[in-house]
């Protein structure tokens, strides 16, 4: 499945490493990883709590996208500076 997804939509997915591991990465990427981690999660409670981003309701898959998308675009202005909440 990985394969053809990264095939399709060049999508690749990955899994952490575990301490007892021989092949681990280095403790700089794992440090990146982990702050990276934080500001995607941090985002999406954002999205989630303040812009309801869970209590999207839509019949069909565009008027989903339409939603998301005007979420985005709003946290994306507020984020920038060019519009106050």
């Amino acid at each position: 499945m990985q394969k053809k997804l990264y095939e399709a939509y060049q999508i690749a997915f990955w899994t952490p490493s575990r301490k007892n591991q021989k092949h681990r990465p280095s403790e700089s990427w794992e440090t990146w990883l982990k702050q990276k981690r934080k500001v995607i999660e941090t985002v999406f409670s954002v999205l989630a709590d303040q812009y309801r981003m869970t209590d999207i309701r839509a019949n069909t898959i565009s008027g989903f996208e339409v939603a998301l998308d005007g979420i985005l675009l709003v946290y994306s202005l507020v984020t920038l500076g060019l519009v106050e909440r």
